[in-house]
């Protein structure tokens, strides 16, 4: 599988990852009391810990995907294994992201931010979902303003492409 196709995938699902972790306001699961809330450096550290492993397990997953496939390294996959790589690992992936860094609860104060970064997060898995096509067109990544996101909330590992 091309290393610009791999690059694009974990890339858009690090992002997803990092904005999944900043919790919902309907989802009482994510909000935190004064005392357990992470400080906001202890949050962008977990949820990067869990991004970068979430990456290495995409890139697993592409690599058993192009093995089974029969995909050489240098061939990129068709249009239609690209929208299976994406239905079969890049979505459930930032999926479980999301799941992992909503647990770790927003840092108090910041609960407004991380709520928009959730919220954007789900928008941009439901238009994956709905268009997997589209991650795999240049430019056209629904993930690409929630990575800009969680690049600005302070992110090192989620949302770098």
């Amino acid at each position: 599988m091309s290393k610009r196709l791999i690059v694009l995938l974990a890339g858009v699902a690090a992002i997803a990852a990092i904005v999944a972790g900043c919790g919902s306001s309907d989802d009482d699961s994510t909000q935190s009391t004064a005392d357990n809330a992470p400080t906001k450096p202890e949050f962008i550290k977990a949820a990067d810990a869990i991004c970068k492993q979430g990456d290495g397990e995409i890139e697993a997953g592409f690599e058993k995907f192009a093995e089974e496939n029969n995909i050489p390294r240098n061939q990129e996959p068709s249009d239609a294994q690209g929208v299976e790589i994406v239905e079969t690992v890049i979505v459930p992936n930032i999926q479980t992201q999301s799941e992992l860094i909503r647990g770790l609860g927003a840092p108090e104060g910041d609960e407004k931010e991380v709520d928009q970064l959730l919220d954007s997060l789900d928008e941009a898995i439901e238009a994956a979902e709905e268009e997997p096509k589209d991650l795999l067109a240049e430019g056209t990544s629904p993930f690409g303003d929630v990575n800009q996101e969680a690049v600005d909330y302070g992110l090192r590992v989620c949302g770098q492409e």
